[in-house]
């Protein structure tokens, strides 16, 4: 089935409450995250928060990165 619409996958199908239980906003190096927290404790970047451009072009922020706090 195709839909089309302006609506995000999130809007239409919603994440279990669960999930967003995972998910908080912290901050790393004076950089605001949007991160979930793994099985093992680890973080995985979900959005980055910030004001500067070149915060924007750092591999260390890209979405899918994992780290340790």
């Amino acid at each position: 089935m195709i839909l089309y619409t302006p609506l995000s996958e999130a809007d239409i199908y919603p994440i279990d409450p669960e999930e967003y239980a995972k998910r908080r906003f912290i901050t790393h190096e004076g950089r605001s995250l949007y991160v979930e927290q793994t099985t093992d404790g680890s973080y995985q970047l979900l959005q980055l928060l910030s004001t500067d451009p070149q915060d924007y072009l750092k591999e260390t922020y890209q979405p899918g990165t994992f780290f340790t706090r």
